[in-house]
């Protein structure tokens, strides 16, 4: 099957600055870049390059200086605060470090909550193929205490995955796992491209984990220094090492 090749999202001439005269710091810096539907993209940089700040930007936690965005062909900075919460809800997902469950919601209500909130239905079906593609569908009656880390963060991934949106952005989605467990959770990502169709957006700081991108997009500075697509572990480590990471 063809990959789709519309955008999920992008941003033009993207600058996001912070403090003024001698204390500016530019965390994104006239950066453009297309992020393809269908596809798992991963984003590098050594600290303080501008990956989270791009991805915040993109997900619209956060506002840019000057610039834009695009969710779709949706101008993200032109929203008032209603629509980007809405535009958040219903076509956006998100899967953080911190696996931000609700302690007093079984696993299923958790993966559920979002549409809950909201007016759009789960499709049971998607739901169903969800919940057997994370392998949780002996756990969906415990609390979040009852599971371990990895399973937690299984929840929180088909949360983001339920309601069937645009794109997902995960902020180090295995920071806090084991190596063991984070291979896991990035098996089921990449799944979720290629079985279900799914948009991933992913800043990380771990090559094996960005192996698992059909492409990594390396930041430095608040630029684009560098993408490879298809790359090997190998191969973004020293690319890495090359930007002084």
């Amino acid at each position: 099957m063809p990959k789709i090749t519309q955008l999920a999202a992008r941003a033009v001439n993207a600058s996001k600055t912070y403090g003024s005269g001698e204390t500016t710091v530019h965390a994104l810096n006239e950066l453009s870049v297309d992020l393809l539907s269908g596809e798992f993209t991963a984003i590098m940089g050594p600290s303080g390059s501008g990956k989270s700040t791009l991805m915040h930007c993109l997900a619209g936690l956060d506002t840019l200086s000057s610039g834009t965005v695009y969710i779709g062909e949706t101008d993200v900075s032109q929203l008032s605060e209603r629509a980007l919460t809405l535009l958040r809800r219903d076509r956006v997902g998100f899967v953080f470090q911190a696996f931000n469950l609700v302690p007093t919601l079984s696993a299923k209500e958790n993966i559920s909550l979002p549409q809950k909130l909201g007016a759009s239905a789960l499709e049971p079906e998607w739901l169903e193929r969800v919940i057997d593609a994370v392998g949780l569908r002996d756990r969906l009656g415990h609390r979040p205490n009852e599971l371990s880390g990895g399973q937690q963060q299984r929840v929180a991934v088909a949360r983001a995955l339920a309601g069937q949106p645009e794109i997902i952005f995960a902020d180090e989605p295995t920071g806090n796992l084991d190596s063991t467990t984070g291979n896991e959770i990035l098996q089921f990502m990449r799944q979720a491209v290629d079985d279900l169709e799914q948009t991933i957006v992913m800043v990380t700081h771990d090559p094996s984990a960005a192996a698992f991108a059909d492409r990594v997009v390396f930041l430095a500075d608040g630029k684009i220094v560098q993408e490879l697509r298809d790359p090997s572990a190998n191969q973004i480590f020293d690319t890495m090492k090359n930007l002084g990471d």
